[in-house]
């Protein structure tokens, strides 16, 4: 008996995407299939970050909700971690609580929220202001207030570019216990094929503008099927060993 493909929670097909008269990717179409893991390559200005944007946008207008892990964070400095991450479900409580939980947070949501930062190893950090934090633990901040947020769906925007390889793969591996589904810009090749189901690359052809290059799973690809997203470095490597 063959299984049926589900189906798919969002199907993006446009024309073009970008930023007023700006094209920065022509020729979508792109299936989102529940339970994946979709890693988004390519350099940097390649497009992810508006792919990124017009996903969780088509998805509003669906009423998906998704966790979401801007590459800019949005987190406010002056604010401690703790209310960070909460921030994450403003939206789930009226004005008065969060008003409330501002000046004196209730024990149920300091726990949740410790919860969370326990296995982010951001616990102690809970009352700290987010702007004594480093780069890393900024980072881990943000994912903690998009975990928080408790959706099925994540979309992250190089939620661990501020990391060494080993604590990506696990802030990764975490992100993926909590989301059933998931769509992550990154720049680690290998952390995509070790951690993901499904590559998109993205990058530009030779009309100048962003297209989908690459859209396939990750089984039996290697870092070296990656490289031609990423000619700039392709180039400097080659200007190297000459």
């Amino acid at each position: 008996m063959t299984q049926e493909t589900p189906s798919p929670l969002l199907h993006l097909s446009q024309d073009h995407l970008g930023h007023g008269a700006e094209v920065v990717l022509r020729d979508l179409d792109i299936r989102l299939l529940p339970g994946e893991r979709i890693a988004l390559l390519g350099a940097s200005g390649a497009g992810k970050s508006t792919l990124l944007e017009a996903l969780r946008a088509a998805l509003q207008q669906r009423d998906i909700a998704a966790a979401w892990c801007p590459q800019r964070q949005g987190l406010v400095p002056q604010l401690s971690v703790y209310h960070n991450i909460f921030m994450g479900r403003l939206d789930q409580h009226s004005r008065l609580t969060n008003l409330l939980n501002l000046l004196r947070p209730k024990p149920a949501h300091w726990q949740a929220v410790a919860a969370l930062c326990e296995p982010l190893g951001i616990a102690g950090l809970m009352e700290r202001s987010v702007e004594a934090l480093s780069g890393g633990q900024r980072q881990r901040v943000a994912i903690a207030r998009a975990l928080y947020q408790g959706h099925d769906l994540f979309l992250g925007d190089e939620p661990v570019a501020s990391v060494d390889p080993h604590q990506a793969s696990q802030l990764i591996q975490l992100i993926h216990a909590r989301h059933a589904t998931s769509v992550v810009a990154l720049h680690q090749r290998e952390l995509a094929l070790t951690h993901f189901t499904r590559v998109i690359g993205l990058g530009k052809q030779t009309d100048g503008q962003g297209h989908v290059l690459l859209d396939v799973a990750t089984d039996g690809l290697t870092p070296t099927d990656l490289d031609f997203l990423y000619p700039a470095a392709a180039t400097r490597e080659s200007s190297d060993v000459s």
